[in-house]
This record gives C-alpha cells, structure tokens and sequence, in this order.
C-alpha cells in the first residue's frame, strides 16, 4: 500500500483506562481532591474529564482486582486515516481487532504494543456539551473555569514502563508516526528511556526501563496545569488531605515541565504538570542524554527517588 503514518496523523492523546481496586475511593479522590468532573458511569467504570479538554472524557477509571493501565487510546486526524492506518498495521502483521463504540466514542481498533500494552486508535468522539452554569464566558473553551480541589485544565501525556525500550520506541515511530523527541541511552548501549510526540509538545508518551521482570506495566498518567504557582498549591491541597507525594514539586531536565507526583487511593501514580517546551522545528532532531548526565538528576540537582524507577502499577514482587 502507499500510506505511511506520518507525524501528526495520531491527532493526540484521547484518554486512558486505569484500573482501580477501590473505584469508589478513586472516584471521590479524582473529583473532589484532584477536582475532574464526572461524564458518565457505566456497571463497571466512571468517566471523568478536566474542565479543558474538548471530549466528554480523558480518564476511564475501572473496577479491578488490581492497579494498572486498562488501555490507552488515541484520536486519528481524520477518518480516512483511522482505515488506512489500521491497514498499515494489518499489512505490518500487528495483531488486533475493531471494537464498537464505547461511551464517549465511536468504533476503535484495539492492538497492543512491542511490551503489550493494550492501546487503540480512533476518530469519532463525543465532544463535551457545557449546559448551564457550566456554560463559559470565552466561547472557546470547552466549559466555565469553576475550580474544586486541585483543578487541572487538560490531559498531558502518559508514561509507560517497558522491557525492550527501544522496540516500543520503534513502534509507536514507525507504525503510529509519533516523533521521538529525548532518548536515554546509557554507556553500554542500552536505551532506558524514549519520548514521543503526537503534537508540537515536548512529548505525549513517554516508555522508561522496567526494572522488574514484568510486562506492560503502567507508570503515570499526567493531567496539566497553567503555572508553576498552579503545581505548588496542589501539593499543599495533596498534603491537606493525607495523599501520598511521592517527589516534587520540581522541574524535569527532560521535558522541562514543572512536576508533582502521587499516588491515587488505588495505588497508581499520577502527576500533575506545568511548563515544558514546544518544538516548532521541522527537522527537531532526538535529544539524547547519556548515564552520567541522567545520574546529576532531575533539574537543580534533585536526585531522582528510588521508587520512580522501581514502582510502577500492577505491583510485583520480584
């Protein structure tokens, strides 16, 4: 066939699936203390949404024996794309299958990474409709700035752990047209760390070494702020109400955004975000960072907390 992805045919990120063993807990704690707005409930899940983002939902919080990642999932460019790419894929012998539409959606095509990690690809979307008091000033914005709890305006990117770096890197550049933005790449050789964009930010999804011996795990999903100011009062909304902060506020090296990390009531790590760089450059070539550049640590010489390469949902014991 003729079609090739190319950069920016993946539109951006759409939304993410987490599992949760306590979803009532992760619920409550994603409305009222991270301040998302609830979409929709099926039997077994609870959508939610920031006040920024265009579609009814970016998170699918779903009940589970266990943490981790149910799926990611991404909006194509156009329609004619979302076929041709699904193709692309078959023609490549990429394993997957069309579903039909689910809450919020139209019918995606589901496949899984190099490491497994279940994703899919779609367009059609269910846009968010602001009624009400919801209703905004500005007439583009998706919904009224009416802040509870931490208030974050948008999903930002997502961050997955991976045995083979460099196959999911290859991947989601050569079958999804994603634009690799960082490496890590150690002295031997090894890659621990690749970034990724579907847009002009910094990166949209980001695949570091899993130390353990699992696969598919899930690391952070990210949901962004307008300033660093923005990130400071959420650690002390975090620390108001007992959550658990795992490292920050503080700013990445790689990436460059302001960054807070904690864990949900479920057990997964979510951050919030501020910052980061655009790269308006067509001919943006990899940064790479070699191992003693990335043993400095994050920016201003923070050291990087041990749990941030070693945890990571589901939890194992090695």
């Amino acid at each position: 066939m003729s079609y090739t992805p190319a950069f920016q045919d993946i539109a951006h990120l759409a939304h993410a699936e987490i599992y949760t063993p306590k979803i009532e807990e992760s619920a409550a704690f994603f409305k009222n203390i991270l301040g998302l707005h609830e979409s929709g409930r099926t039997e077994n899940s609870v959508y939610l949404r920031a006040w920024g983002d265009y579609a009814v939902h970016t998170l699918q919080l779903t009940s589970a024996k266990t943490s981790g990642m149910g799926h990611m999932a991404w909006r194509t460019r156009s329609a004619a794309v979302l076929e041709n790419m699904v193709a692309y894929l078959q023609a490549n012998g990429v394993a997957g299958e069309w579903r039909e539409p689910e809450f919020g959606q139209g019918r995606a095509f589901r496949f899984a990474t190099p490491d497994n990690h279940p994703m899919e690809i779609f367009y059609d979307i269910e846009k968010f409709k602001s009624v009400g008091d919801q209703i905004p000033g500005y007439k583009n914005l998706p919904q009224r700035f009416s802040p509870h709890g931490i208030a974050p305006k948008r999903l930002d990117h997502i961050n997955l752990l991976a045995q083979d770096v460099t196959a999911c890197r290859e991947f989601f550049n050569k079958m999804l047209g994603l634009r690799v933005t960082e490496q890590i790449i150690f002295d031997g050789g090894a890659e621990m760390g690749g970034w990724l964009a579907a847009t002009i930010k910094s990166y949209d999804i980001a695949f570091t070494k899993d130390r353990s011996s699992a696969h598919a795990r899930f690391h952070h999903l990210t949901y962004a702020m307008d300033s660093r100011e923005d990130v400071l009062r959420a650690a002390d909304i975090l620390t108001e109400n007992g959550t658990f902060i795992e490292t920050g506020p503080h700013k990445h090296t790689i990436g460059q955004t302001f960054f807070l990390y904690f864990y949900e009531p479920g057990g997964n790590r979510f951050e919030i975000g501020s910052g980061g760089y655009l790269i308006f450059d067509p001919d943006w070539k990899p940064v790479v960072w070699n191992e003693q550049e990335r043993k400095k640590g994050q920016a201003w010489g923070l050291q990087t907390v041990s749990t941030f390469h070693t945890y990571g949902t589901p939890p194992v014991e090695e």
